[in-house]
């Protein structure tokens, strides 16, 4: 399992990187291959300044080693040693018509002293940040992800559905962080469904991202957008860089696991604003923007 999976992640890196560059249009991914002391390491894939992408990363990671401290205490082990597997990609698109997208799909061992796997689950899910809210480009990202998600169980879209709304909220403000998606974590055997299932679901779901994004970039790549709308989407910028600095749960594992720090942080946006007290303008489209993300819509009935 542990094997498909990274060739898997290798693998999708190299189509997402591909077609996000022909998306670009000038930018390329500058690759970046390291490793890690205690175990393992990662390929770091960053784009910059280009056409359509103010800044992105699609970087994959293969970590191993003993369970540090405070992991341990976390998962109420003793002695453990751990590996973790996973793609995962944030894009900051240059224009504010066009969202900010996350996707991570994840895969993890546990091991005793004896090197006997204890425990392994996959994680992983997509979600969409827009500045300015298009009704069809949401219902095309959730439906692609219900697709996916219907091929294997018909509970999954609503079950992860939820599960990404209330994952992705920033508490401090009372507010979404995106329009979500999926989240899924812990997946992990049982008498219905065993772990080639769960791969197979993720790896479903890891297919369906570029079909899920590339159409909404397309149909607002060429939007025109104002000064008005670019300080939006830096403001906003600023909720989102509060959510992974403050209630991500992947940014502080790799913190806490002494992972790689450009990498942790590539999800960080280029250019930020943050405004003391600001409100949008009551009846305008960065005020609907911010009642959904207050209250989430359900985009595919």
């Amino acid at each position: 399992m542990k094997k498909e999976f990274v060739n898997y992640i290798l693998t999708l890196q190299d189509q997402i990187t591909s077609k996000l560059e022909q998306v670009d249009g000038a930018a390329t991914f500058k690759e970046d291959n390291w490793k890690r002391p205690e175990g393992g390491g990662g390929r770091t894939r960053v784009i910059e300044n280009g056409n359509i992408f103010e800044k992105g990363g699609v970087n994959t990671s293969q970590v191993h080693g003993e369970l540090p401290e405070a992991m341990q205490q976390y998962f109420g082990v003793k002695d453990a040693n751990f590996f973790a597997c996973g793609l995962s990609l944030v894009l900051h698109p240059k224009s504010p018509m066009v969202p900010t997208v996350h996707a991570n799909w994840r895969y993890f061992e546990m091991y005793d002293k004896d090197g006997n796997i204890v425990d392994q689950w996959f994680g992983g899910g997509q979600d969409l940040t827009p500045y300015y809210l298009y009704d069809e480009d949401a219902f095309h990202f959730h439906q692609t992800c219900k697709t996916a998600c219907d091929a294997h169980d018909p509970n999954f879209y609503p079950k992860y559905k939820a599960r990404c709304d209330e994952y992705f909220y920033n508490a401090h403000r009372n507010e979404g962080r995106g329009i979500g998606g999926l989240f899924f974590d812990y997946c992990k055997a049982t008498e219905e469904r065993s772990m080639q299932d769960w791969y197979n679901f993720v790896t479903e779901v890891g297919d369906s991202f570029l079909d899920a994004y590339v159409p909404i970039v397309e149909r607002r790549k060429d939007t025109a957008f104002a000064k008005p709308e670019k300080d939006w989407q830096e403001v906003r910028r600023g909720r989102y860089v509060e959510f992974n600095l403050v209630h991500d749960k992947g940014t502080l594992f790799g913190l806490k696991t002494n992972g790689r720090i450009e990498s942790i942080l590539m999800s960080l946006p280029p250019v930020v604003q943050w405004k003391y007290d600001h409100h949008p303008e009551p009846g305008s489209e960065e005020e609907r923007l911010i009642k959904v993300l207050q209250q989430p819509k359900d985009w595919v009935s």
